[in-house]
């Protein structure tokens, strides 16, 4: 029987994927990396459970994030919320049985699709205890961040020690965490964060909150939160008057720093734009002058990969970027600044027109395509 255009390339292959995020907010590696897995195998998006209040009270469960989600592939699904089988918390018997159901569901749902092998992928230490509560062939661990997100290191925590030598996959986003972490489990592969090339590198009008502000113009696009640098933001809005400087995301956790971005956003040359749909992130990030990616240098970023560094660089801007573990070894196509009067340098050099000429743009660009979606995607379904 010839195989369905609509169907995955393997349609017997089914990955269940415990994520914390409900499906339709924005859109982190998690979305770009599943929805295009279901080129390759089923894809069910398993929604975090929301307890027994909130379903029996007939609450409408909302994204995490306030965001329009583009459509996802054709084998893509979402599992979600069970009035039957909410989450519980204690007594211990019950929260281990609504679980299991839980996922008995979701794995029955993809054997209805013709999958005969189950994949469990898990994005999280605490979901490591579903692995026992479900039957699957294939177990995978995909580490996207530090989950400590302490600013002073801590070493590998049992959980997730344990999680790592369980899975029979582990997939690491940075450098730094795979130094940390790559060592325990032999089936460790190494994956970036990408870029949605086209996406990022066709051109796209500029948006109309955008229009009246004047050049040149020095942005960050992204969750704006506390671990970037805002004492380096406040000293170069100051130093650079004449810079028009641009936010553009949602406020995440801001903890101590929130202070200092408040104040920030009220002098003159300081834009914030506020949170935009994931279809329109590409339109800001083109039309800025130079992009940041300054943050502040402690024991938690120095493990992360920024989602946004292969955007920039698919939009072919000049880019400036903290020392941190993962940028450096990109420091041939943007600049790397050290304190306030090294980000300043970098922003004058930045500026000067050979920066913007059409052979540096083609070198970033060449650069991002390496690491778009598609390639990286390619690679996890191929080790799977």
């Amino acid at each position: 029987m010839e195989r369905s255009k609509e169907s995955p390339l393997f349609p017997d292959v089914g990955i269940i994927s415990l994520v914390p995020e409900t499906w339709g907010g924005m859109w982190l590696s998690r979305q770009q990396i599943l929805t295009r897995l279901s080129r390759y195998f089923h894809v069910l998006w398993f929604d975090p459970p929301q307890s027994w209040r909130k379903l029996w009270a007939k609450q409408k469960i909302k994204p995490d994030h306030e965001d329009p989600t583009p459509p996802p592939h054709h084998g893509f699904a979402v599992f979600g919320q069970i009035k039957l089988f909410p989450k519980f918390y204690r007594p211990g018997f019950l929260a281990r049985y609504t679980a299991a159901a839980r996922l008995r569901r979701a794995v029955s749902s993809l054997r209805k699709k013709g999958c005969t092998k189950i994949v469990a992928y898990v994005w999280l230490p605490r979901f490591a205890a579903s692995l026992d509560l479900m039957e699957y062939d294939l177990s995978c661990y995909h580490i996207a961040d530090e989950y400590s997100f302490s600013a002073v290191e801590k070493p590998l925590g049992a959980e997730e020690e344990a999680l790592l030598k369980r899975v029979d996959q582990v997939f690491i986003h940075s450098p730094a965490l795979l130094e940390k972490k790559g060592s325990v489990n032999p089936n460790t592969r190494y994956v970036t964060n990408g870029v949605d090339f086209n996406d990022f590198a066709a051109p796209r009008p500029e948006p109309p909150d955008m229009a009246d502000i004047p050049r040149p113009r020095v942005g960050y696009v992204g969750r704006l939160k506390l671990q970037l640098d805002w004492d380096v933001l406040v000293s170069l809005a100051a130093r650079h008057p004449d810079y028009s400087f641009l936010f553009v995301g949602p406020i995440g956790r801001m903890d101590g720093e929130r202070e200092k971005m408040e104040s920030l956003f009220t002098r003159p040359n300081v834009y914030y734009l506020g949170n935009k749909s994931v279809n329109r992130i590409a339109a800001y990030t083109q039309h800025l002058d130079v992009c940041l990616l300054c943050y502040a240098l402690n024991d938690y970023t120095k493990y992360i990969f920024p989602l946004k560094l292969h955007e920039y660089l698919a939009a072919g801007k000049p880019v400036v970027g903290s020392r941190i573990r993962s940028l450096q070894d990109f420091s041939d196509v943007i600049r790397i600044a050290d304190g306030p009067d090294g980000w300043s340098r970098a922003l004058e050099e930045s500026l000067i027109p050979a920066e913007h000429s059409p052979e540096k743009i083609r070198e970033r660009q060449d650069v991002a395509r390496e690491f778009d979606w598609d390639v990286l995607v390619g690679r996890i379904a191929e080790s799977l």
